[in-house]
């Protein structure tokens, strides 16, 4: 039985403890968080025990996973944490803020030698999932031209979101789910041009990116976080070819607390053929990344997606889009 002890009991938080308990062969253990009344409402919903302090979770429990589901500026501290008990560790993401802190944790992961993933949930959604596959298998023939978007409203659970220094505002928390999963599709980047809108407190929260990529692939990537009231969390894309083009769209509720009932579509066009509205598995994301996670702990298979090492060549592609929206120029990678 793989027992696992997550530190955090926000959003995510829940997210994964719910993914966790359906998991066979695992056992959800306990949840650690500083706010007793959230926590402990948290680990009476999961069945499981609560700690207000992450360290006495570490120490009294036998964990095998520890899952990290708190704001960006804390994860360094946690992983370090974690990696010091040699415990495996799953990160939620962005990795981080910063390339150095980063490269900390890969570096603490590496000298504990525990199997460290960070949780690009993208990677393991049903239509994107679907999308590598007729990718990987040449269905679009060349590319011609990408385009993703992720728009949503702010969230409304938490402050530490528009505050630049502990969240990166939406270029880092929201822009990052695309532009990772671009990378994983097309591999690394030539260059990059941005344009966007930064609010008052300095949060990039409306980016537009236009992405180049080594492989000659051309990708319009947007991402926003201040879209008007009761406008839809909607996430899409295009991926359109010589051969086929496919287009996916979600619509969600405030802040895709609903997936059940959000309204989504997959359509392949071939050339020569009609359209044609893909049946996909509607499976959860997060159960799907986490299952991955645990059998590679319960194998000791090295972690093959969303490494580390990914997300830290993604956070260097984000800090040149960085770059661009503050020099007005197009930045090599």
């Amino acid at each position: 039985m793989i027992r696992v002890g997550i530190i955090g009991s926000g959003f995510i938080g829940g997210a994964h403890a719910a993914a966790y308990k359906e998991i066979d062969g695992v056992e959800l253990a306990a949840i650690a968080d500083v706010n007793p009344e959230a926590g402990e409402k948290a680990a009476s919903k999961f069945g499981c025990g609560f700690y207000a302090d992450a360290e006495e979770m570490l120490k009294n429990e036998r964990l095998d996973i520890v899952d990290i589901c708190l704001p960006t500026f804390m994860h360094e501290k946690f992983v370090l944490l974690a990696a010091s008990y040699k415990k495996h560790i799953v990160c939620e993401k962005p990795f981080a803020l910063k390339v150095e802190e980063a490269e900390s944790m890969i570096n603490a992961v590496n000298k504990a030698g525990v199997h460290f993933m960070i949780a690009q949930v993208i990677r393991f959604w049903p239509e994107y999932v679907k999308a590598k596959e007729l990718y990987s298998a040449g269905e679009f023939g060349d590319i011609k031209l990408v385009h993703a978007s992720r728009l949503a409203q702010h969230p409304d659970w938490t402050t530490w979101h528009r505050d630049v220094s502990k969240s990166g505002g939406g270029l880092f928390d929201l822009h990052i789910h695309d532009v990772d999963y671009m990378c994983y599709l097309f591999g690394e980047v030539l260059q990059v041009y941005a344009l966007g809108d930064k609010d008052g407190n300095d949060c990039w929260n409306h980016v537009m990116s236009s992405v180049t990529f080594k492989n000659g692939v051309k990708a319009v990537i947007e991402g926003a976080f201040e879209m008007t009231d009761n406008y839809p969390f909607t996430m899409s894309m295009r991926i359109n070819g010589t051969e086929a083009t496919y287009e996916y769209l979600f619509k969600a509720g405030f802040n895709l607390e609903d997936p059940e009932s959000a309204q989504r579509s997959a359509l392949l066009f071939k050339k020569g053929k009609d359209p044609q509205s893909l049946e996909i598995d509607e499976f959860d994301a997060y159960r799907r990344e986490l299952e991955y996670f645990t059998s590679c702990v319960r194998d000791d298979v090295e972690i093959s997606e969303a490494r580390p090492s990914d997300s830290l060549y993604v956070l260097k592609v984000i800090e040149a889009i960085k770059k661009s929206l503050e020099s007005g120029k197009v930045i090599n990678i």
